[in-house]
């Protein structure tokens, strides 16, 4: 969850090289260039089947945004499959006037077992934070970013907005890395507090802040 690539970035549990490239035969995907025309017409939900047939587009944007290398979308292909069957899923997706996808976000409830919800009760409970109160009913904000072409617009802040004004739970959690990014000042004027601050995520060497608020947002 962040934003320098807007970046709602999770923090990296596996190495550069972990995971397997996955097939992508039988799904028609339009081609990506570089970089997409800035120009958006369109912010809308997008259902599990329809990101699947654009998920390495999608998975183009994420890295390039990240700064990551790109074999780094391949081998992140498969969690965010997986996370699409979660329960409370919901994606939201920008398209230029060239169908092209500009920026993508989405999230789903989170709950005891998954990998981010116990990290995150390790922290608080180590830390004296409330764990029982937040941990509860919550949705977690997985991923958000913008191809760098498209940023500084409030494209971010419109996904995110749209993202959360249909999402399910009584409050929102994310995780985004410490320091003074625009990601930083969207979850601020959305009114995001800290819950836990420069933690490490196990497999991740970068401090994060873990952050949330009340759900439904204000109009």
């Amino acid at each position: 969850m962040i934003m320098d690539g807007i970046d709602g970035s999770r923090p990296d549990r596996r190495g550069p090289g972990a995971g397997k490239t996955p097939s992508t035969r039988g799904v028609s995907v339009r081609p990506v260039t570089a970089a997409p025309s800035p120009s958006c017409d369109r912010v809308f939900e997008l259902t599990a089947e329809q990101l699947r047939a654009r998920l390495p587009e999608a998975l183009r944007i994420y890295v390039t945004a990240m700064g990551y290398p790109p074999v780094t979308a391949q081998q992140r292909a498969p969690m965010w499959s997986a996370h699409m069957l979660r329960a409370g899923w919901r994606c939201i997706g920008a398209f230029n006037e060239d169908d092209e996808l500009t920026g993508i976000g989405y999230g789903y409830l989170g709950a005891p077992g998954q990998w981010w919800h116990e990290q995150v009760r390790r922290g608080l409970e180590d830390t004296g934070g409330d764990a029982d109160a937040w941990l509860q009913d919550y949705f977690e904000l997985t991923e958000l970013h913008v191809h760098p072409s498209a940023q500084g617009a409030g494209l971010g802040e419109e996904i995110l907005r749209k993202l959360l004004s249909g999402a399910p739970g009584g409050r929102v959690l994310l995780s985004t890395p410490e320091g003074p990014t625009r990601a930083w000042k969207l979850y601020q004027r959305v009114g995001f507090e800290d819950v836990l601050r420069n933690y490490s995520f196990t497999g991740d060497p970068r401090p994060f802040a873990v952050l949330g608020r009340p759900l439904p947002l204000n109009p």
